[in-house]
């Protein structure tokens, strides 16, 4: 790990402007994945700005029905948060489906929605990478991509984004609240918030430097039934190969996203039409454009027979 400097900030608007000050500075909160990073010098922060005495670890009801959560929640409370667990069931199963129940204990909810990515020669420095060292490459690409990216990916990068949080949070149409270097405030919807790949993979999301997240809006409840199934090589501790998050109101209809197949959590929401029709026609649309290899290939059926264990599911309930 390289040497780093450190301070801890006393409001958002103060570490927005201390991250700003100090060109690749990172905020820390848990650091379940950034001090990982740092250990292995995939990231090399000079300046690390702390976070976790700003108060942002609250959940609160929203003005339009909706719930607060703040940037600092940890994983663990949002999962059992009661109006969470009643309202926004698919946040909670897609939590605890996610990692352990340790580290679920000291991740943030921004930090959920800022992991970077598992993909194998992200990790090995001594591979090519555009998302870790820019215009060096893409070792992937003609690698072993069995966990890798089928869809909205590029020449340049074909990694997985692997939050499970995010998944159910992109489904759900989440607001994420930020404040910026100078004090002003924006809400991204989260549609807007992740980036593909294309030519920049390392620009993975839509933050200007130093913005920080400060909380997450939850809209008004969809109501319908909520599933998150995860498909993964174990039963525990292990990333999506796929996940299929979804509502299903009783006529049918719905919306679904998915995990492990793209840069970020998948949603196609023209593709949702068809989910009264079945899970054929809805894997149709959200993977229209699908370019897959012989090592991930198995993920196009995969997709197609989890959503329908889903549906079948909501049929029955």
């Amino acid at each position: 790990m390289k040497a780093f400097t450190y301070q801890r900030a006393r409001t958002p608007a103060e570490a927005a402007a201390a991250a700003a000050q100090h060109p690749g500075a990172r905020f820390i909160a848990g650091g379940t994945n950034l001090l990982d990073l740092m250990k292995l010098e995939i990231e090399t922060p000079p300046h690390l700005v702390d976070v976790n005495g700003l108060g942002l670890d609250r959940i609160a009801p929203a003005q339009d029905g909706g719930l607060r959560v703040g940037a600092l929640v940890r994983n663990t409370d949002l999962a059992a948060d009661a109006r969470v667990r009643r309202d926004y069931a698919v946040l909670s199963r897609a939590l605890l489906a996610g990692a352990s129940a340790q580290l679920r204990n000291k991740a943030t909810t921004a930090g959920n929605l800022l992991q970077r990515t598992r993909c194998p020669y992200f990790y090995d420095t001594n591979m090519a990478c555009n998302k870790r060292k820019p215009g060096s490459g893409c070792s992937a690409i003609g690698g072993f991509t069995r966990q890798l990216a089928i869809v909205g990916h590029s020449e340049a990068c074909i990694a997985t984004h692997p939050s499970d949080m995010a998944v159910a949070m992109q489904l759900l149409d989440v607001g994420v609240e930020t404040v910026r270097p100078d004090g002003s405030a924006r809400t991204i919807p989260i549609a807007d918030f992740y980036r593909l790949p294309g030519g920049t993979p390392h620009i993975e999301n839509t933050l200007a430097p130093g913005e920080l997240i400060t909380a997450v809006t939850l809209p008004k409840p969809l109501g319908g039934k909520h599933y998150y199934h995860k498909v993964r090589d174990r039963s525990s501790y292990a990333f999506a190969l796929v996940s299929v998050a979804a509502v299903v109101q009783p006529d049918g209809s719905g919306r679904v996203a998915l995990g492990g197949v793209a840069h970020r959590p998948w949603r196609v929401p023209a593709a949702e039409a068809a989910m009264p029709r079945g899970a054929q026609a809805v894997t149709d649309g959200l993977l229209a454009g699908v370019r897959v290899t012989s090592d991930n290939a198995f993920k196009v059926p995969l997709v197609q027979r989890t959503l329908a264990s889903v549906l079948a599911d909501a049929r029955q309930a």
